[in-house]
């Protein structure tokens, strides 16, 4: 099969993931260049001189070109590849463009989970209070920080909010995250506060009396960008004292573990985040344990 076959072939399956599963096209994307890279492996990996097309692939091929990304990749990676890959394989049964499923047997391996950086909430307290809030896009980032702290919102959500998502007299946001699921998130007092301050004197002075379909936004008028609000971050982190954050979902993750260790229940949160599956919610809860077992080892007369 030549390679532009295996190209269409991708493309069909990604088309269809953006029609059936409403997937974003950065999930879209990521199973585009996951299915490209496996592909590209196998033409090289393989016992056969010529390589195999993904089509034609055996078992034993796959494992064979995962164990040689293994080599080169993190394994969370690799366990990434590997579903792309048993997602694709169903499809081509389905549609009838193979008669078996060359990865139903594929070794599962699981990557050690890591846990997200516990900042404690002095640490966040910190980080909220670093921007100038005398400056509009000061005060911009102030109010960014609250609403991300206060809501547990992805980045991706938060930059892209819009003013229509946003009841402030509520005190609510509307927000449609992943799968196009939709969930109501309470912003709390402070962040309202701040929020307000933001839309009545930074929002217009960006703006320079346009508009905007973006509730935050730059000072040319375009909403700031997920890249862009993880640039601003890092630059507070270091501000403050608290090094190179190593993900944009930090405050995310504190407000998680936060409202765990205030004893939140385990499934309001997964509301809250906006998670399809608790288990994906769990994960907070080993931070939460240890940041408990550090308290009680810290405190304690027998820790």
């Amino acid at each position: 099969m030549q390679i532009d076959d295996n190209t269409d072939l991708i493309e069909s399956f990604v088309d269809m993931l953006m029609l059936e599963a409403n997937l974003s096209p950065h999930t879209q994307q990521a199973y585009r260049r996951d299915l490209k890279l496996i592909e590209d492996v196998l033409s090289t990996s393989t016992d056969t001189k010529t390589g195999v097309s993904l089509l034609d692939a055996t078992p034993e091929m796959l494992e064979q070109a995962l164990q040689a990304l293994a080599a080169t990749h993190q394994a969370s990676s690799v366990n990434r590849i590997r579903s792309a890959i048993r997602r694709f394989y169903r499809w081509l049964v389905r549609e009838q463009k193979r008669s078996d499923d060359p990865s139903a047997k594929l070794q599962t391996a699981l990557a050690p989970r890591k846990l997200p950086q516990d900042l404690s909430e002095a640490q966040i307290e910190a980080l909220l209070a670093s921007p100038d809030t005398t400056t509009p896009l000061g005060l911009r980032d102030r109010a960014m920080l609250e609403v991300l702290y206060a809501t547990g919102l992805r980045v991706s959500e938060l930059v892209s909010l819009t003013p229509h998502q946003i009841n402030l007299e509520q005190g609510l946001i509307r927000v449609t995250g992943k799968g196009d699921k939709t969930r109501l998130v309470p912003l709390g007092e402070e962040a309202q506060q701040w929020l307000t301050r933001y839309y009545q004197w930074a929002r217009p002075k960006l703006l320079a009396n346009h508009a905007s379909d973006y509730v935050f936004v730059t000072n040319r008028r375009t909403a700031l960008t997920r890249q862009a609000f993880w640039y601003r971050l890092k630059h507070y982190a270091r501000q403050t004292g608290l090094g190179n954050l190593p993900s944009p979902h930090t405050l995310r993750h504190a407000f998680a573990t936060h409202l765990l260790n205030n004893g939140a229940d385990l499934r309001v949160l997964q509301m809250l985040l906006g998670h399809q599956d608790l288990s994906t919610t769990q994960i907070y809860t080993h931070v939460a344990t240890a940041r408990l077992q550090t308290l009680h080892r810290n405190h304690h007369p027998r820790g």
